[in-house]
């Protein structure tokens, strides 16, 4: 009893403070015009279900991405024909049923069309297998062993081979340029073979037939064989063992040392170099037989000039060659590699220099290869300094000329056989043997 009772007076005594709570509540919170719009809106929305508005769902169909893909090809082939004036004197019937067939025969047309082109797009997007044809097959051959660098690498060869002190044996440079050939058919096919991965990633690689799938790789290896087995044989048995040897030390160095270095270390393209300067040196030892002074400079006149000629190329190819994987000096060092192709600009003329010291050349060829020379060392000091496109574009197409046209002079400036014969530098022996040679 003592509990209920303390509850009511607690409760009486607690009402009138609930009232001024209420009145000052009300006096802050007054209904304004807004509130009262407020209300109604929630009055009708939760009354009167009927006056709500409610947002249907667009029910989208799933669709492939090829589908999408087929549409919007189909939307861009629709061909809308302009249909041409009625003349006025016919009648509205006329005019009506002319537009009718028009636009029945528009509607067909396009029907027609566009279902042509939703079978040429899937024809186009499906892997489909690509047939060998006889007729293609020299060309993919010939771009598969690079035709144009190993017309390159001959023509140096014939070089090293036509300035050797020797009198020139047409069977034995025939025999020289035919094995070097077949050789570096067989390296740089050895080559493809081995980067298809890398060259799919490059847009100046990814049309290699390796990489488009125009010839299986087994017979891109069968072409390689085929080639450089007869191609070390002949050089080994048609020419001599040391040009043999060398042919297939520099298959071996290519394919196993220059090829995986080119992902791994800058040091590749000290390496290709090495590669592009044993042609030479072939040619060199296939007319005389042994590894003389001559064919050590000829090579490095070569080694130099790689140099100025791949570092200008590969400067435009910076990103072709990251994208590839391909471990540059100019993507990594590119400092360096600047540097690098101005000091062997500069070391071209040292080593026109060295020709008449070693007496394979006159004194003449040093003073009529000096101009080209600078202007190499010249382009290549503006790439060391400017180091853009221009300047290295440049360079590089001034080396393509370069290297044919100090080779040309360099064999017009040749001392002749009968000069070192009167000083008894024949290979055979005395002066008297070299007029022995000379006389009737």
């Amino acid at each position: 009893g003592l509990f209920v009772w303390r509850l009511r007076n607690t409760g009486a005594r607690q009402i009138p403070c609930r009232l001024v709570r209420l009145y000052h509540v009300a006096s802050y919170r007054l209904i304004t015009f807004q509130y009262f719009n407020f209300l109604k809106r929630m009055y009708v929305t939760q009354c009167n279900k009927d006056l709500s508005q409610r947002a249907k769902p667009k029910s989208d169909s799933i669709v492939s991405a090829f589908h999408e893909l087929q549409q919007l090809d189909q939307e861009k082939k629709v061909v809308h024909k302009i249909s041409s004036v009625s003349p006025v004197h016919q009648s509205w019937s006329e005019m009506s049923s002319r537009n009718e067939l028009r636009e029945m025969k528009s509607a067909a047309e396009t029907e027609d069309s566009v279902i042509a082109g939703g079978a040429e797009s899937k024809e186009d997007r499906q892997w489909k297998e690509m047939k060998l044809r006889l007729d293609d097959l020299p060309g993919i051959l010939a771009r598969l062993s690079k035709i144009k660098l190993t017309a390159l690498v001959v023509s140096t060869a014939s070089a090293g081979f036509a300035m050797a002190p020797v009198p020139f044996e047409l069977t034995c440079f025939l025999l020289a340029s035919l094995g070097t050939g077949l050789a570096s058919c067989a390296a740089n096919s050895i080559n493809q073979f081995f980067e298809v991965p890398f060259d799919s990633n490059m847009n100046r690689t990814k049309n290699r037939p390796l990489v488009r799938g125009q010839i299986s790789p087994l017979l891109a290896v069968c072409f390689a064989a085929s080639c450089g087995i007869p191609g070390i044989a002949l050089l080994t048995l048609g020419v001599n063992p040391l040009t043999g040897a060398l042919g297939a030390f520099n298959i071996f160095l290519y394919t196993c040392c220059y090829t995986p270095l080119k992902r791994m270390s800058i040091a590749n393209t000290w390496v290709g170099a090495v590669v592009g300067a044993i042609p030479p040196v072939m040619g060199w030892t296939a007319a005389t037989g042994s590894l003389d002074a001559g064919a050590l400079l000829l090579g490095g006149i070569l080694y130099s000039w790689q140099f100025p000629h791949f570092n200008a190329l590969s400067w435009g190819l910076r990103e072709d060659y990251s994208r590839g994987g391909y471990c540059m000096m100019s993507v990594t060092h590119p400092g360096l590699c600047r540097r690098v192709a101005l000091r062997h600009c500069l070391a071209l003329i040292g080593l026109s220099t060295v020709a008449p010291v070693l007496n394979i050349t006159t004194w003449t060829f040093p003073v009529i290869s000096l101009p080209i020379n600078l202007y190499i060392s010249y382009l290549g000091f503006r790439f060391y300094r400017d180091a853009d496109r221009s300047s290295s574009r440049k360079l590089f197409f001034c080396s393509l000329w370069h290297l044919p046209m100090l080779l040309l002079v360099m064999f017009t400036c040749k001392k002749s056989v009968l000069e070192k014969e009167d000083k008894g530098e024949l290979r055979g022996g005395s002066h008297e043997m070299a007029m022995e040679i000379r006389l009737p």
